[in-house]
């Protein structure tokens, strides 16, 4: 059942990506919390089955999974035209782009679409990265109002996007290419939360406890493996669904052997990877 406290009308264009085309049941869970707050058009960047599909097929409005290659900003264009042709976008309050790259939510996650809503501003996110040359609401999580996503500018921006050779350019010319736009046509942008550089991987336990409701997936793997003593502590706070589903979809990701070893809090092992991470960089990255 939706609560009653989502009385805003929203569409969330939902962007997924899963190399085996498989819907885990952390992306479940996440889309199941959504369908709490409004539509919800999912877009899988993956040849899915339609098995896989139906696991989520009743709190969508559309589901569709197929590898084209364009990495999210492809699945948010794909979800934006099939709702242009569908449904009135003028009848909703709120679109917004959300993809898989998170685990979570990790709170209830209602006063966070308040905050965000009443904050004043016609575009926001959950995270923001404060980069001093180009400053962007981080894409896994960007809301919009009406101001933006009935513009004709936003419709261009979206039918635009387009294959490129490297996600480096994908995050160039989208993730900071669409704040920069908002900014650019006199609107102002904001975030609940402000974090630097690699902080949003790095900085998991420390976020959590400030709020922030979700992690981001590359943490498990980042840092070989020193960010395990982190997440141990997120897990052990969560709600048991919560870690249960995250923890299914890790094992199966991941490896349940590879999860034995990084699920650590061990202080000394905790070190040594952090060693071994920073002598990588320093001697074979050059960094």
């Amino acid at each position: 059942m939706r609560k009653e406290t989502a009385i805003k009308k929203r569409l969330f264009l939902f962007a997924a990506y899963d190399k085996t085309g498989i819907i885990n049941p952390a992306l479940e869970y996440y889309i199941k919390n959504l369908f709490n707050f409004g539509d919800i058009i999912f877009v899988m960047d993956s040849d899915t089955t339609p098995n896989e599909i139906n696991k989520i097929c009743k709190y969508t409005l559309y589901a569709n999974g197929q590898r084209h290659g364009e990495y999210d900003f492809g699945s948010y264009k794909r979800a934006y035209q099939w709702a242009k042709s569908n449904l009135d976008l003028s009848t909703y309050d709120y679109i917004y782009l959300v993809n898989d790259s998170v685990f979570g939510p990790l709170y209830d996650i209602d006063r966070y679409f308040y905050a965000m809503e009443t904050s004043g501003h016609v575009a926001f996110g959950i995270v923001k990265n404060p980069h001093h040359d180009h400053p962007h609401i981080q894409s896994w999580f960007v809301g919009t109002d009406k101001k933006i996503f009935t513009s004709d500018w936003f419709d261009e921006f979206m039918q635009s996007i387009t294959k490129l050779p490297n996600k480096g350019q994908i995050t160039s010319k989208y993730e900071h290419g669409l704040s920069k736009l908002i900014t650019e046509h006199n609107y102002t942008w904001d975030c609940l939360y402000s974090v630097s550089g690699r902080g949003i991987y790095n900085k998991v336990k420390k976020l959590y406890k400030h709020g922030v409701p979700f992690i981001k997936r590359i943490s498990f793997t980042r840092n070989h493996g020193a960010l395990g003593g982190q997440i141990k502590y997120i897990l052990s706070k969560i709600p048991e669904n919560t870690r249960n589903a995250i923890i299914t979809s890790a094992n199966q990701q991941y490896g349940e052997k590879y999860m034995k070893w990084f699920l650590t809090k061990n202080p000394i092992k905790i070190a040594f990877r952090n060693i071994k991470h920073a002598t990588r960089k320093l001697f074979i990255e050059g960094i």
